[in-house]
């Protein structure tokens, strides 16, 4: 991994403190708020709502404007939203108007360092340098959950929302060593609407995995914004189980087998055909989580076994289906491209969260309401093979 590879993935590394801080302690505030599994939907969803209604805005400004400027005033959101949410969140709506600005700074972040990334990197090694930024947002991610747990036991959950903030600042600093200032050049169709998506839904490869996307982030997404819920769940059922270690840390644990599952996988569908290799993965994920939910009551460590497995086998397909996606469009609109695909993406991943909940709430919990509630993400999962064979174009990439 080259300087410039390592110093962008490093600061989409830290960008992202906030994106499991409320899932790393929805347990703490359900009790503090009185919070219903559903409002909890709803705030952990809204964070990805977030970045579903920004990202074709931002994401579309970077076919125009140069996205290093994108990604710092969005990184400065972040921090800001953090600060906010430790010193107002007080309930339901106050959390979730931080967790709202939190996801628009995602937005601001993500994609556009993609796309700053891409525009440097080309020929064979592009594909493994997507590769490796996507796999940040795994490292990011678990770090989300450690640091979350491990500063609210020690500090309280304002004071680390408060310390968390200092991820963004630490990305703003990485970004705009690694990415120099550059003029944006674009065409007249660029200049013209930075929104006109016609390029990407022409093209039936791309929809192809757009569409792939949408279902690995109804799958990934539910799943990581109730799975220390869920180990907590699982744990309360088997009062006499000894740990050393918190749920918070487990899923740290278990959020981190990402990172070499994404790379991996990437390299597995280099090796053998692309929607093949995703085909495969997304089958298993989805049989995976049709029965996981249902597992609660079984010795914990075969539960915590089943989220490994489950989390290894869904991510394995999210660094392929982005280089899939990055390879099929034309450089002409590709920020316009890559934003539509994100905000697909995200919409499901707003969704999820708040469908688990609002099944939890229907069933009234228990194993049965649990089996359910991720039953639901399996299920939807397992379609993704079919979009895939429905939008697949002369030529595979």
């Amino acid at each position: 991994m080259g300087p410039l590879i390592f110093c962008v993935c490093a600061a989409e590394l830290f960008s992202i403190t906030a994106i499991m801080y409320f899932p790393a302690l929805l347990p703490s505030f359900q009790a503090e708020w009185g919070l219903t599994n559903t409002e909890a939907g709803w705030i952990n969803g809204i964070y990805y709502g977030g970045y579903a209604v920004s990202v074709p805005i931002l994401v579309g400004l970077t076919d125009r404007v140069d996205p290093r400027r994108i990604y710092l005033l969005s990184a400065t959101l972040g921090a800001l939203s953090m600060l906010g949410f430790g010193w107002l969140a007080k309930g339901t709506w106050t959390a979730a108007a931080f967790r709202l600005l939190a996801g628009i700074s995602f937005a601001g972040t993500y994609m556009p360092g993609l796309k700053a990334l891409s525009e440097r990197i080309t020929g064979p090694s592009q594909s493994r340098a997507v590769s490796f930024y996507t796999s940040s947002i795994t490292v990011g991610t678990a770090l989300s959950v450690f640091l979350a747990g491990w500063l609210a036991n020690r500090f309280g959950w304002r004071w680390a929302a408060g310390l968390m903030a200092l991820g963004p600042l630490a990305a703003i600093a990485l970004f705009a060593l690694a990415i120099e200032p550059r003029v944006q050049t674009f065409n007249l169709s660029a200049r013209q609407s930075f929104l006109d998506f016609r390029p990407a839904v022409h093209n039936r490869q791309v929809i192809g995995y757009m569409l792939g996307y949408a279902v690995h982030c109804w799958g990934l997404f539910g799943f990581r914004s109730w799975m220390v819920a869920f180990l907590f769940f699982s744990l309360s059922l088997q009062p006499g189980t000894l740990l050393q270690f918190s749920p918070q840390d487990i899923a740290t644990v278990i959020l981190l087998t990402g990172v070499p599952a994404s790379i991996l996988g990437n390299e597995g569908a280099l090796r053998w055909r692309r929607r093949l290799f995703i085909t495969t993965t997304m089958l298993i994920s989805g049989l995976i989580g049709c029965l996981i939910g249902f597992s609660a009551g079984l010795p914990f460590i075969f539960v915590v076994v089943l989220c490994f497995l489950y989390l290894i086998s869904v991510m394995a397909d999210s660094g392929s289906l982005t280089a899939g996606l990055v390879s099929a469009s034309p450089d002409e609109g590709r920020g316009r491209t890559m934003g539509l695909y994100s905000f697909i993406g995200f919409l499901m991943a707003f969704l999820a969260p708040l469908t688990v909940g609002g099944v939890l709430d229907a069933i009234g919990g228990g194993i049965y309401g649990w089996g359910l509630a991720f039953a639901t993400l399996g299920l939807l999962e397992i379609s993704g093979p079919i979009w895939l064979k429905l939008f697949r174009g002369d030529r595979e990439v």
